[in-house]
């Protein structure tokens, strides 16, 4: 029989996957899969949950939220793992996962995922770490490392509006100086925003986004009037496209370096990012997938 190794964080989101751990089980081994699990904690390195992987092994199933998948994703190009991922989007953040059409019922999750076949999607790179979402920098990008796990647990999503209302006193307009082939900003903004994806915080921003291309979508979101932030977000809110606002960059490239002197941090996908300077590359193809839904309609 094939092998799958299961990674799953039993903290993420509500701690939904500790009901389903058996339906899990139970459908991969109607498919002839063993499922060999590893439970996620402070007490193991995430490291040991490969020390038996073998030719046995078929992919790697991940239980949790965007940053438990970048996690899994950089211990694996560390040691040089090449086998295909799957998601099951268990987390308070799950944005990777619902772009390419994973569905939150676990048991869809694991049959879309056990008739599938593999794709090649792009993969995003920050100094020596990887991600698969969006990298970000600049006001609100640390709200996920300060907000507290059990406030998540609790309120889900809404933790996180609830730790943006609290930062918006601090506003204030950050210097940055932004190189690539594409575009050159040296000049002052609030929010940037690089994806691999199309969507942070469940807000769909980057809609022209294809996680096939070989590009990043970037968004820089310019320090001005207050107003003009105002009506930015209530289009963000709406769901408008905020293309050709006059606050706002958006531009495609495939690496692009950031230089910043203030006293801000980077973030990926919910995780603590490298400190400045920083250089952001796309891998193309650089991550294999099981469960994509249909890559085409990620391009509408």
């Amino acid at each position: 029989m094939n092998k799958v190794k299961f990674i799953y964080n039993p903290y993420s989101g509500e701690n939904t996957i500790l009901y389903d751990l058996d339906n899990v089980i139970r459908i991969h081994q109607k498919y002839n899969y063993i499922v060999s699990p590893f439970r996620i904690s402070k007490e193991y390195e995430l490291s040991q949950a490969f020390q038996d992987i073998d030719d046995t092994y078929k992919y790697v199933l991940i239980a949790g939220g965007d940053g438990t998948v970048d996690n899994v994703v950089n211990i694996m190009k560390k040691l040089k793992i090449d086998l295909p991922i799957s998601i099951l989007p268990v987390g308070t953040a799950n944005d990777f996962a619902r772009f390419i059409g994973m569905p939150q019922d676990v048991d869809k999750a694991c049959e879309q995922i056990l008739n599938s076949k593999i794709k090649a999607l792009d993969l995003g790179k920050i100094n020596d770490k990887y991600f698969i979402n969006v990298a970000s920098t600049g006001l609100f990008t640390d709200i996920s490392q300060k907000t507290d796990v059990n406030l998540k647990n609790m309120m889900g999503k809404l933790a996180y509006y609830v730790k943006a209302v609290e930062q918006i006193p601090n506003l204030r307009k950050i210097g940055v100086k932004v190189h690539s082939l594409d575009k050159e900003f040296d000049g002052d903004m609030y929010l940037m925003l690089v994806f691999n994806g199309q969507t942070a915080g469940n807000f769909k921003l980057a809609y022209k986004s294809d996680v096939t291309d070989g590009l990043f979508d970037v968004i820089i979101f310019k320090a001005g009037m207050i107003k003009d932030i105002i009506t930015l977000f209530v289009k963000m809110l709406r769901g408008e496209h905020l293309e050709g606002f006059n606050g706002l960059i958006y531009f495609k490239t495939n690496k692009l370096k950031i230089e910043c002197d203030e006293n801000i941090v980077t973030d990926i996908d919910g995780e603590r990012g490298p400190d400045f300077p920083i250089t952001i590359e796309c891998i193309p193809g650089g991550l294999k997938v099981l469960g994509v839904k249909n890559i085409n309609s990620l391009k509408k």
